[in-house]
């Protein structure tokens, strides 16, 4: 069988977890977190990243930092994870949904000023399969309103959009480590803070409303319970895990970027065909090759070349359906304008199989049997 995705692991992970252990340091904030935060921080010139328990909880803290109030509004694509939705439903906030590009599958930024309202105080662009939103219309958007910007780039890690870092563009950025990522510890994210005016309250947040941080620092000489927190600290044993792959993050980055161009050239010949269609990659934008996908004429041939992979022991899947038209979505937000391309793009959406050293001898096989799939239909 040939999975839809297998967790990065490089080899020393075993190791670094093991000198955790021994050194009596697996909570938050141990060596290896250090150094996980500082390596961000250098790599993709960040302000401030803290290691978080999730891709969510990051999410969690951006949209608490942000000060969200009930009647407050966010404005978000509805093609996202519940996790993008969750963490403002959580701060209190309405949800208000755009459509999106077909050609990323991102926020559609000629849309987001429409949505605006009196209400709105947070826009939340989604680096799609990891490449960027257009993110200096959006930040222009948010300059001219005075609003927040949360970028949801959970995966989009060593992705960038005009040569900054996806994720250090907006007021905060949250990234994800789960073990679908590109980079990850099993469980786990991190919160990148770009305005510093919001790092001490963050420090605080994530370490159950006390400023230990600070304490540790040297610049108080105890600390105490200052402000409403929670505990967001990452297991210095995941952060471990994680720092096995960033001392190989470029290997690890060429090596799916290797396996995401295979599969474009193998598939061009069906795209100019119009048999089906690859993703894009706008100018000024590097993607990390976090997912293939096809889209395929319609939902039901969607539907059939996925069962014909699985036949042919190939795990190949949909992703999201659109948050606005789910139970959930109905009863926190609603939809702003057209669902023009959201429902109709999603349906025709597969994703293949995309992970650290996918071997050649498994794509050839992907890019065999989709082209018999298709060819066979054509």
């Amino acid at each position: 069988m040939i999975h839809f995705n297998v967790p990065p692991f490089v080899g020393k992970e075993f190791d670094y977890m093991r000198e955790a252990v021994e050194n009596h340091k697996i909570c938050g904030d141990g060596p290896f977190t250090k150094r996980c935060d500082e390596w961000f921080e250098k790599r993709f010139n960040a302000n401030k990243v803290l290691l978080t328990t999730s891709g969510s909880s990051a999410l969690d803290m951006a949209a608490l930092l942000c000060g969200l109030k009930p009647g407050d509004e966010v404005i978000l694509p509805s093609f996202t994870f519940s996790s993008t939705a969750n963490s403002f439903v959580l701060a209190g906030a309405s949800l208000v949904f755009v459509d999106v590009r077909p050609d990323t599958m991102n926020i559609d930024e000629t849309k987001i000023e429409a949505a605006i309202t009196s209400k709105t105080k947070v826009i939340c662009p989604v680096h799609y399969a990891g490449v960027s939103c257009e993110m200096d219309t959006i930040m222009s958007i948010a300059k001219k309103y005075n609003l927040l910007v949360v970028e949801d780039a959970a995966q989009a890690v060593m992705s960038t959009y005009k040569g900054k870092a996806c994720g250090t563009i907006g007021d905060f950025g949250c990234f994800s480590f789960h073990e679908t990522k590109n980079y990850s510890m099993g469980e786990g994210g991190a919160i990148v803070i770009n305005n510093p005016q919001y790092i001490e309250k963050a420090e605080i947040l994530r370490e159950k409303g006390t400023n230990r941080a600070q304490f540790f620092r040297g610049q108080v000489a105890k600390y105490n319970w200052v402000d409403f927190g929670d505990s967001y600290l990452q297991s210095d044993l995941n952060a471990a895990y994680l720092w096995a792959q960033l001392e190989v993050a470029d290997d690890i980055n060429n090596n799916r970027i290797a396996s995401w161009n295979k599969y474009y050239q193998a598939f061009k010949q069906l795209e100019d065909r119009g048999i089906v269609e690859l993703p894009a990659v706008p100018s000024g934008c590097v993607h990390n090759a976090h997912m293939f996908y096809l889209k395929c004429k319609d939902l039901d041939t969607r539907q059939k070349y996925i069962k014909f992979m699985k036949e042919n022991d190939i795990l190949c899947v949909f992703h999201y359906v659109p948050l606005h038209s789910a139970p959930a979505g109905l009863k926190f937000g609603r939809f702003d304008g057209i669902d023009v391309y959201t429902t109709s793009e999603s349906d025709r959406l597969v994703r293949l199989p995309m992970y650290y050293n996918l071997s050649e001898i498994d794509q050839d096989k992907v890019i065999s049997k989709t082209i018999e799939f298709f060819e066979d239909r054509s």
